[in-house]
């Protein structure tokens, strides 16, 4: 019997790394074939050691889906080490596996390539047509980067390089950092907080007229592993050499305010929820086509409200530590 195929999961303590894991594991691929570092192993950041562990791992499939991610605020206050991480992270990787002789890499990108007023749903042919949301662009540019690298290898060297770009992520293992997170954990940690302590109210950033779309992190994990064993003739008939990404969304969209009052009642907060509108907003709206994924025949499977009911019992089994929210 032929041994499994070695892969290589590049972030496997994130959010989206571990659920690729668990569902390459649910699929029955055997854990042990599974490769994985922690930053304390092996800082992606670091040439010569991305080199060395890829030769002398040699696996048959790579998921990069190691970066360095955060929300609003976070992006706002560390924008140098947004960009420089991210670009120094898929730079590595990807080069490192192409000296490595790896054929199949899947690169994870974010919905914040596309122009901040992008025609909408957001088509894979809207990068690069026009600015970037301010808030986020260093790590936009990083991910647009990524793609861009991914695309030359294929064209130069010959190999099967794919990137996907998700919409709005959450569910298990998200991060919950008070200053630091994407909004739904935000939103889940403030609320339950506020639950905890009678809060009579919650205010939420920005004036809550923002549209954006999410999609639970097991949806993705499935869509990842499904772009990457598409037959290479398959997913060449759906995309180009010079624009080779694809879209991974739920195809739902909701409003900020509407949102905060979904996890509001998901969490069992019965105070009121007030908008800041002196505080940043992001891109008005954002939705991904899904069209071409569906056409690859991938559609997502969890709706907003179970995913949220899902991702709220995550956080008060494994995130939340009493009143400081401590991990």
């Amino acid at each position: 019997m032929a041994s499994p195929e070695i892969i290589y999961v590049a972030g496997h303590r994130g959010m989206v790394g571990s659920a690729i894991v668990r569902r390459l594991v649910a699929l029955g691929h055997p854990r042990e074939a599974i490769v994985t570092r922690t930053h304390a192993e092996l800082d992606l950041t670091h040439q010569e050691s991305v080199r060395e562990f890829l030769a002398a791992e040699h696996p048959a499939q790579v998921y990069l889906a190691a970066a360095h991610v955060g929300g609003i605020h976070a992006n706002a206050t560390y924008p140098a080490e947004f960009i420089y991480d991210n670009l120094m992270i898929e730079a590595n990787v990807v080069d490192a596996a192409f000296r490595a002789g790896v054929k199949k890499l899947l690169f994870l990108g974010s919905s914040c390539i596309y122009p901040r007023l992008a025609p909408q749903p957001m088509t894979e042919d809207a990068l690069l047509t026009g600015p970037l949301e301010p808030t986020n662009e260093p790590y936009a540019i990083a991910k647009i980067a990524g793609i861009k690298l991914c695309e030359s290898y294929n064209r130069q060297h010959g190999v099967d390089y794919r990137s996907v770009m998700p919409t709005n992520l959450y569910g298990p293992g998200d991060n919950y950092h008070p200053e630091n997170s994407h909004v739904v954990p935000a939103l889940i940690r403030r609320f339950h907080e506020a639950k905890l302590a009678n809060a009579p109210e919650v205010a939420i950033w920005g004036s809550g007229t923002p549209l954006r779309e999410f999609l639970h992190v097991d949806d993705m994990a499935a869509a990842s592993v499904h772009v990457m064993n598409l037959a290479p003739e398959v997913y060449r008939a759906h995309t180009q050499p010079m624009l080779s990404h694809i879209n991974v969304g739920s195809g739902v969209e909701i409003s900020i305010a509407d949102l905060a009052r979904l996890v509001a009642r998901v969490v069992g907060y019965a105070g009121r929820v007030v908008l800041d509108p002196s505080k940043p907003d992001g891109t008005p709206r954002k939705l991904m086509d899904g069209s071409r994924l569906e056409a690859l025949g991938w559609r997502a499977e969890i709706g907003l409200d179970e995913g949220l009911a899902r991702a709220y019992q995550d956080f008060v089994s494994h995130h939340f530590k009493g009143h400081d929210g401590g991990r």
